[in-house]
């Protein structure tokens, strides 16, 4: 993809910075250093190089020169803390670990500093690999389990790149601002989907939002791939200047804008389309909405990747009619290879699909088809729960508040334990003018208990909302905290 991008313009734009910017051939050539300086310090085809550092225009090389070489790519994040770090790495038994000269880690293996290893001359050639050989190793976790490694083959990346970028059609004019970590597959896949198109990506830091602004303004970014939080404040920021009419597409995945969200994303970005996607490690990416498709179908995260397939399934493992809601099935050639070193866990995840034959996977996730193939979440496996024998979800709770006055972000918690629904949101109103709201959205079982009202919801590295740190800051209180 690099060496397609760098053929047809090197002189034009490819990756840049807060600090620098480089072109297409600077790329290439930095990430021709790359492969040289792992292959000289040991790293051979088949080996795992991980990599933790914040965003700079160098991670670019490094993805590319990690795949040059034959190696195994394992983006980590750098917002773990030592032990945790430590631990991953040894899960994952790395030859090489890439990060900056200024934040060298202590880890159980050979640490090489981005500055040196993006320097001098390398081959032209890559290491020849296989389609079924692993192109990179990346940590996922639900909210309680420990991290687990998704091991993903060539042939897959290609295909979810390459299936992404038909859907979304970056354009070699576009220049795409990245606030998310690498170790998140939703940053990690810009720098794919932009060489595919021969646009130009600018990596910023999500956790300096001001930051982020002035980079979008000065660069004037044409797409920006968001989580909500990031897209909240982003849309806070810009209103204090002039509109930002250059933005032409906010993707999101990750979590979901709420209606709120989007409204406020089209009056700060007039010109800007919303596409809605629905995404999963173990596949990449499941659907991707047409731009603004919410004014047609509310809820939707769009329709099948070209060249797959999604399923609902019921308890019985046959599909469902459509508008029901069942299990997220997934069949296609994005379909990852399962779990480093847990056969059990891919063998509950990976399957056969009876009526064809072919490898899928069982998502956990819940949603439902309607009758043009749009998909609708409706939560994770850990998201549904029963209250007074009614079977809900988080994300519906979650939505309803979302429309509540006042509401500016919200959190729902599962009853368990000794502790009934709770909802946690940001909000000038208490909480029992919350709940009273809430009251005349959803059925009395799903009105949550005890409504906690915060200054702002903690959130993971990927700025998605951090359940188990909400736990341990509004459990076992009950009532309002601030």
């Amino acid at each position: 993809m690099l060496d397609d991008a760098a053929g047809r313009a090197p002189q034009a734009p490819a990756v840049r910075d807060a600090v620098g910017a480089w072109t297409y051939a600077e790329l290439r050539a930095a990430a021709r250093a790359v492969a040289r300086s792992l292959i000289e310090a040991g790293v051979r085809k088949g080996d795992r190089v991980a990599l933790c550092s914040r965003n700079r225009r160098e991670l670019s090389a490094v993805v590319f020169g990690v795949l040059r070489a034959g190696a195994v790519l394992v983006p980590l994040s750098p917002h773990l803390p030592p032990a945790a770090l430590c631990a991953v790495v040894a899960d994952a038994e790395p030859a090489a670990l890439v990060a900056p000269a200024d934040g060298r880690p202590e880890v159980p293996c050979q640490v090489l500093s981005i500055e040196d290893i993006v320097t001098g001359e390398g081959e032209d050639d890559p290491v020849a690999v296989e389609p079924d050989d692993t192109a990179m190793l990346i940590y996922t976790s639900g909210s309680t389990s420990a991290p687990k490694g998704v091991v993903c083959p060539h042939s897959a990346v290609e295909f979810a790149a390459r299936a992404i970028h038909a859907r979304l059609s970056y354009r070699d004019t576009d220049v795409v601002l990245v606030g998310s970590p690498m170790s998140f597959d939703y940053g990690l896949y810009q720098v794919l989907l932009s060489a595919l198109a021969g646009a130009e990506l600018v990596l910023a830091d999500a956790d300096d939002p001001i930051g982020m602004l002035k980079l979008m303004r000065a660069v004037r970014a044409t797409v920006l791939p968001t989580v909500p939080s990031t897209a909240r404040m982003l849309a806070r920021l810009a209103r204090r200047g002039d509109a930002p009419d250059h933005v032409r597409m906010f993707t999101n995945t990750g979590a979901a804008l709420t209606t709120a969200d989007i409204d406020e994303l089209r009056a700060v970005f007039p010109r800007a389309a919303i596409v809605s996607m629905y995404g999963i490690t173990e596949c990449k990416r499941v659907t991707i909405a047409a731009p603004d498709v919410d004014r047609r179908k509310p809820g939707s995260v769009g329709t099948a990747l070209p060249g797959t397939e999604v399923r609902i399934l019921g308890e019985d493992g046959e599909p469902v009619p459509v508008g029901t809601v069942g299990e997220i099935v997934v069949l296609g050639p994005h379909v990852m290879a399962g779990y480093r070193g847990d056969p059990e866990l891919t063998a509950q995840r990976y399957d056969i699909d009876p009526a064809t034959g072919s490898r899928r996977l069982r998502t956990g996730d819940y949603g439902h088809l309607d009758d043009d193939g749009h998909l609708y979440f409706h939560g994770r496996r850990d998201d549904q729960f029963k209250r007074r024998g009614v079977r809900a979800s988080l994300i519906e709770i979650e939505s309803a508040a979302a429309r509540v006055d006042g509401v500016t972000a919200s959190a729902a918690l599962p009853p368990e334990d000794d502790h009934d629904l709770e909802i946690v949101v940001v909000s000038e109103r208490d909480g029992d003018a919350v709940l009273a709201d809430l009251a005349g959205l959803l059925e009395p079982a799903k009105v949550p208990a005890f409504c906690h009202v915060v200054g702002v919801l903690p959130l993971t590295a990927n700025g998605k909302t951090d359940k188990k740190r909400l736990r341990e800051l509004v459990r076992p209180g009950s009532g309002s905290v601030q």
